[in-house]
């Protein structure tokens, strides 16, 4: 009677533990990564240190989404993937560009909470624990906001007008020096996934639709190793988006201003028809102010139909609505029941689907998406 009664004290204590195990909330971490070689795998010890050093109470997994690199970064990634089952990779078919393959990194995540991270180091892993923190107290989402940075001051100056900027000409409210990097709890990413935009700005998306959020500054560092990936055009393309996303501005200043040109027009050829009329030999009007007035409204008119091109083509890819990313390939994921949100795997699957479709059926499920 004795053993049994040990027996069956070891049997409740093994249920207990097992309980809590279970029970222990997950954090993921999402990474996205572009010829990082150089980052990849200190970011993911740095990243495993802080984890494993200040929140041992969590469970945890690491997932980096590789936005087709050249260099060495996925070799590495694998090497990575196999020495450690909680670190996952999805490696994308092409180049989905640095605002879908984040946002669709985010909705393949498992955790309890989702933490977006560049692999540079420029969002330091020192935060992590400030951010779970602040979740726990009960804020959905808590964002690292700028207050100084080490790069460039004529860059870091630029990006203060931006925001301000689109701060002052968006129906939204905006919020300065917020790069995407911060904690997101499950409601909120399930909230993404509902969206189903093809072209997502989340910067936006978490002023716009988000919960209350905490706020958490911090100097931005600057890069570890390699060379940013931004240049004019990619920063162009983010402003333009965020632009056509959540401004009126644009289109009505074309509006206003194509109304007062106009009446201005009107004014200035009926005082020079007055003037003519009175002064008909001393009033030479000459070609100069036609010419001028003209090359003004032309540049002016070429100026606002890019600005409507620019939302004509915000329109277009959203109506086209292309999924966020294709996948060539994932790795760790074989265990993952969560199968319901992911887009094409690979090639095969989308050959696989075409070939469904000329059968005579779309499945359901690929309709949803």
């Amino acid at each position: 009677m004795r053993y049994l009664a040990e027996e069956k004290i070891n049997i409740n204590s093994d249920k207990k533990h097992t309980e809590r195990r279970t029970t222990m909330k997950k954090i993921s971490i999402m990474i996205p990564c572009y010829n990082e070689e150089e980052n990849v795998v200190p970011i993911s010890e740095a990243v495993i240190d802080i984890l494993t050093r200040e929140l041992p109470q969590y469970d945890y997994e690491i997932l980096f989404i590789d936005n087709d690199s050249k260099d060495n970064t996925r070799p590495l990634l694998r090497e990575l993937c196999a020495s450690n089952p909680k670190i996952r990779a999805i490696f994308n078919a092409k180049n989905f560009g640095q605002f879908n393959s984040p946002y669709y990194g985010m909705l393949q995540t498992t955790g309890d909470c989702v933490i977006c991270m560049v692999c540079d180091f420029q969002d330091p892993v020192e935060l992590i624990p400030t951010y779970v923190h602040e979740w726990e107290n009960g804020y959905r989402i808590v964002i690292g906001i700028k207050t100084s940075s080490q790069e460039n001051k004529l860059m870091y100056w630029l990006r203060t007008c931006y925001y301000k900027m689109i701060k002052k000409l968006s129906n939204v409210e905006q919020i300065e020096h917020f790069t995407g990097s911060g904690l997101y709890d499950r409601s909120f990413v399930e909230i993404l996934r509902k969206l189903d935009d093809p072209t997502p700005f989340l910067r936006g998306i978490v002023a716009e639709l988000g919960y209350k959020r905490k706020e958490i500054p911090y100097e931005q560092p600057k890069r570890r190793a390699g060379k940013t990936k931004n240049n004019f055009f990619t920063l162009f393309d983010a402003a333009m988006l965020s632009v056509t996303s959540y401004t009126k501005a644009g289109l009505r200043l074309a509006t206003l201003f194509g109304g007062v040109c106009s009446i201005i027009s009107i004014l200035v050829g009926m005082i020079y028809l007055v003037m003519k009329l009175v002064y008909w030999d001393r009033f030479p009007a000459g070609m100069a102010p036609v010419l001028i007035g003209m090359c003004f409204l032309g540049s002016v008119q070429i100026f606002f139909i890019g600005l409507v091109g620019e939302y004509i083509m915000s329109i277009n890819a959203r109506v086209m609505k292309r999924p966020l990313v294709v996948e060539e390939e994932r790795l760790n994921f074989e265990n993952d029941s969560q199968t319901e949100n992911r887009s094409f795997n690979s090639a095969a699957d989308v050959a696989q689907t075409a070939a469904a479709d000329t059968a005579g059926g779309v499945r359901g499920e690929g309709e949803e998406r």
